[in-house]
């Protein structure tokens, strides 16, 4: 049985009250792949007010584009109206929505094929562009023609080429001829759209195949940022994670770090991650890790370094059962994991606090970090007070 509970009792709600109410979107599609349907999505031929007419608990989303969340038993669902569309005069949203009955209507106006279905309550399928076939071939078409498709919205084209990442399909032959001849129009985009494509793409088991068409249909020249070797980056896929994809693109094109956050607006946190993941490949292309390296790092990190360090520079890598094994032996992870803080060595030397404090404090970590001690009070004061001190 499809959807949830709560769903499926909206469905049964919009019906009763006169009303045509179906699923929708890449749930359905998913579904039909044997997937487990998230995103779950109402299509319905009543208009917004009518279906706020019929739940006590909704939450405007967008009326004037026809979507309404219902709080059903405490879980929120999209319901949006049947509609037709406008032109889209910035590439992104349609000038007009007009709302329909139609439910074929309203699939029409849908990206791709195998995206433009429909499933009843009663388990019917509605199929009005063959999208079932497309799943079986597995092929990505768009609905109706391909061009009016993505001159309605650029961000398809990134989408198609997502798609055949994470599902492993192919591009259908006119569909990849409209990118070709459109790809422009990605630059007319907000970087944030792309970046969120991206980093779904990044995910799929076939983002090689994604990034291959990335440069066969000229997508690469319109984008923020794009490696000069291109055959190294997408030589370098699949990846484990969308961070891994964009570290990818920063060492196979040669970029730093901050180029690539500022170029696909990257959080702090990604940037910071790339950062990292550059200052470590840097060190691995010259040397072997040492023990400050595993402490400063992190196995993710340092996993992402390896792969490019055999996939990029050919060179033999640190399996992660060792870069695991090598992080866990450490005796500390971090300055906080000291058995004493500042006020303790300012009680034993009757000190007041100032630069001597962060400069014995940096002293015990390296000591207790190299084993020189063991990160116990009782011996870091001893060491402290007749071997550090003595030395000074």
């Amino acid at each position: 049985m499809f959807g949830t509970s709560q769903s499926r009792i909206v469905i049964i709600r919009l019906n009763r009250a006169g009303y045509e109410a179906v699923f929708v979107g890449g749930a359905v599609r998913d579904y039909l792949l044997g997937k487990e349907p998230t995103d779950i999505d109402i299509a319905t031929s009543a208009t917004p007010a009518q279906v706020k007419s019929v739940f006590l608990n909704t939450v405007d989303l967008g009326t004037e584009h026809g979507t309404v969340l219902v709080i059903e038993s405490g879980e929120p669902i999209e319901v949006t109206t049947y509609r037709t569309e406008g032109m889209y005069s910035d590439n992104r949203r349609p000038d007009k929505v007009q709302f329909v009955t139609s439910l074929e209507e309203d699939l029409k106006r849908r990206d791709f094929t195998i995206n433009a279905l429909a499933l009843r309550l009663n388990g019917e399928v509605v199929d009005p562009f063959n999208g079932r076939a497309d799943l079986s071939s597995r092929t990505i078409r768009a609905v109706g023609h391909a061009t009016e498709r993505f001159n309605e919205d650029a961000l398809r084209m990134i989408r198609a080429v997502r798609f055949v990442s994470v599902l492993g399909f192919q591009l259908e032959t006119s569909t990849k001829e409209s990118i070709a001849c459109l790809s422009h129009k990605v630059k007319t985009l907000s970087v944030e759209r792309i970046k969120t494509e991206f980093d779904k793409l990044f995910r799929g088991a076939s983002a090689q195949h994604a990034l291959q068409l990335i440069k066969e249909t000229r997508l690469s020249g319109a984008l923020p940022l794009y490696p000069v070797n291109h055959e190294l980056w997408i030589s370098s896929a699949p990846f484990r994670s969308p961070m891994e994809g964009w570290a990818s693109l920063m060492v196979t094109g040669n970029f730093k770090a901050s180029e690539v956050a500022h170029a696909y607006k990257l959080s702090n946190k990604e940037r910071i991650f790339l950062q990292a993941v550059q200052h470590f490949y840097s060190v691995r292309q010259q040397r072997a890790y040492t023990i400050e390296d595993y402490y400063k790092s992190d196995v993710i990190t340092l996993n992402v370094v390896e792969k490019l360090i055999v996939e990029v520079d050919g060179q033999n890598g640190i399996e992660e059962k060792t870069i695991e094994k090598s992080i866990a032996r450490l005796p500390i992870h971090s300055k906080q994991d000291l058995a004493v803080r500042g006020q303790q060595l300012m009680c034993w030397t009757d000190k007041k606090s100032g630069k001597w404090l962060g400069e014995s404090l940096q002293a015990i970590e390296n000591a207790v970090l190299h084993q020189e001690i063991s990160n116990d009070e009782n011996a870091i004061k001893e060491w402290f007070l007749h071997e550090y001190q003595h030395k000074e």
